[in-house]
């Protein structure tokens, strides 16, 4: 039983700490966004928040399960805080630094899903809606970024994959946690997560736009004598009868 709980602690603090990381880097990358936009120190630091704890703070209120998490541990706050000063100092135009950040993001977009599905399903929800959780969590606060600097949600398309790896993550977790295994639906999360987000950025994935499909018009069977002239053309085809051939008869 010790072992049982000592495993669960471990899991925990893993957990616990990739969150952390991924508020530092979101908040980071929202601090980036705040220098694109030529914010001040103010517009950094509130992008910073929205953007490292938007998602967990959009989940927890719709749960209305008591006052948000990252409200009650300070640790994630002064995380949020934390990335958008560091944001505003540094500019992040590295080759390794992005790369760090973007690693941190791809292992954030597994853990907040799996966090995000996980507290659905503790909450009584259903598959459906604990999967939902599970990506508003992983991808809430981009969104709210984006919408603040008045653009377009990334997610929404034009990017690479972050919804969809998040909405794989959250599915794995709640399948594997109604099975039983919430460790390992944790780590599978996690891992297939950050590795599907972070194929996607390399081969430069993304979801198709919007397919406009032809429907025929109903000119045929409204107009009896067009259709009766399109059986006909199909019969003089097939053989061999053209109208603009001088041996077709009239």
């Amino acid at each position: 039983m010790g072992q049982v709980n000592t495993e669960s602690e471990t899991l925990f603090e893993v957990i616990r700490f990739v969150d952390l990381a991924g508020v530092l880097a979101n908040a980071v990358l929202g601090g980036v966004a705040a220098r694109t936009a030529r914010l001040d120190i103010v517009g950094f630091v509130v992008l910073a928040i929205m953007s490292g704890l938007g998602g967990g703070m959009i989940r927890d209120t719709l749960l209305q399960q008591g006052t948000p998490a990252a409200l009650v541990d300070p640790a994630y706050l002064i995380c949020a805080i934390l990335g958008g000063v560091i944001a505003y100092f540094v500019t992040f135009n590295g080759r390794w630094t992005r790369r760090v950040l973007l690693l941190l993001d791809a292992l954030a977009v597994g853990c907040w899903s799996a966090v995000g599905a996980q507290k659905a399903l503790e909450a009584g929800l259903g598959w459906l809606p604990a999967i939902l959780l599970g990506i508003i969590t992983a991808v809430g606060g981009g969104m709210v970024r984006d919408i603040m600097l008045l653009k377009v949600p990334t997610i929404f398309g034009g990017n690479t994959l972050y919804a969809t790896s998040a909405l794989l993550a959250s599915t794995e977790m709640v399948i594997l946690s109604k099975l039983g295994f919430v460790a390992i639906g944790t780590a599978v999360a996690i891992l297939s997560g950050a590795g599907l987000s972070l194929l996607a950025k390399r081969y430069g994935w993304i979801l198709p736009t919007g397919y406009a499909l032809r429907i025929p018009k109903p000119i045929l069977l409204l107009n009896p004598r067009a259709w009766r002239q399109r059986r006909l053309d199909a019969r003089n085809a097939r053989n061999g009868i053209f109208p603009d051939d001088p041996g077709a008869s009239v």
